[in-house]
């Protein structure tokens, strides 16, 4: 593991060294895919859902972060059993079935940036509802969830049920995470109607503008799901132009920090995972959202969704 000596100056000298994990311990669990991405030079462990859990539980290490998911019974899903672990991650609530476990094939640009073709009907497509995982969301002080996870009826329903389930003084985080072809208009609906806390792309806040669920420019958008949604807040990733965060009312920016960028699998998840344990451990949006898009930026300097971060 890489200590804080090694990272890029220009993430140090932003103060990144200096994030505060949360003082006390909380319960956060994600939810959703489960695979690995198939680069042109290898596989690497992935997966929105628990690039999420990982990060989580790389800079909150207080914290207890479970996945709820499913892999197959095959090398594989040994292989992201064992990957959970060592970035510490409960994998109690892992269910494993008789699908193959997932598998994403990722082609990079020279920019970094990454186009995917997710194989069909695999593992994490059904994810069944437990006795287990009702009874640890009815606990838990964060859920993060997205709508990829939800691309197959019975894991649609399984997550909606468990994030309905959640307290409701709980973070709800919905991180749309939308890939071609898997975009269902009703999905999302019903996905917003659930969270309390939105996390999109710029490209994603554009396609909810196509689809009529918002209009008008990137802040009045934001101001308007808040509004209608009833969010706790919202924040947008721009890539190269940093990010937004907004409480309905004040909308803050934040530029992203230079790196060199090894590719970008991951960083959208990283900022989600910083921007819960910011939103969990109560601090001011500013540190938050700085906190939020220097993860992002660590991770894009580094191969693959889950990298190890340095010790704090």
């Amino acid at each position: 593991m890489k200590r804080m000596s090694e990272w890029p100056e220009s993430l140090r000298s932003r103060g990144f060294e200096e994030h505060e994990t949360v003082s006390s311990s909380y319960s956060i669990v994600a939810l959703g895919e489960i695979l690995w991405d198939e680069f042109p030079d290898g596989p690497r462990f992935g997966g929105a859902p628990a690039n999420f859990a990982c990060t989580c539980a790389e800079l909150g290490r207080e914290n207890t972060v479970k996945l709820m998911s499913a892999v197959g019974d095959d090398e594989r899903g040994q292989a992201a059993a064992g990957e959970l672990e060592r970035h510490g991650v409960d994998i109690t609530g892992l269910q494993v079935n008789q699908l193959p476990t997932g598998q994403v094939f990722v082609m990079v640009d020279q920019l970094g940036g990454a186009t995917y073709r997710f194989a069909e009907h695999s593992a994490w497509d059904e994810i069944l509802l437990s006795d287990y995982g009702v009874a640890e969301l009815a606990l838990c002080d964060a859920v993060c969830f997205g709508t990829l996870g939800q691309r197959m009826p019975r894991s649609s329903a399984t997550i909606q049920a468990l994030v309905a389930g959640a307290p409701t003084n709980s973070l709800r985080i919905l991180d749309l995470n939308l890939r071609d072809p898997y975009t269902d208009t009703d999905v999302i609906r019903q996905s917003l109607r659930l969270c309390n806390v939105l996390k999109v792309n710029d490209e994603e806040l554009e396609f909810l503008a196509r689809k009529g669920l918002t209009a008008g420019a990137a802040k009045q958008q934001l101001r308007q799901l808040c509004s209608e949604y009833g969010l706790r807040c919202m924040a947008v990733t721009r890539g190269a132009n940093g990010a937004l965060l907004t409480n309905g009312q004040e909308v803050f920016e934040c530029p992203a920090p230079p790196t060199e960028v090894c590719d970008t699998v991951g960083a959208g998840d990283a900022f989600t995972a910083a921007l819960t344990l910011g939103l969990l451990g109560g601090h001011e949006f500013p540190k938050i959202l700085s906190d939020a898009t220097r993860a992002a930026a660590w991770v894009c300097s580094q191969p693959g969704g889950s990298p190890h971060f340095p010790d704090a």
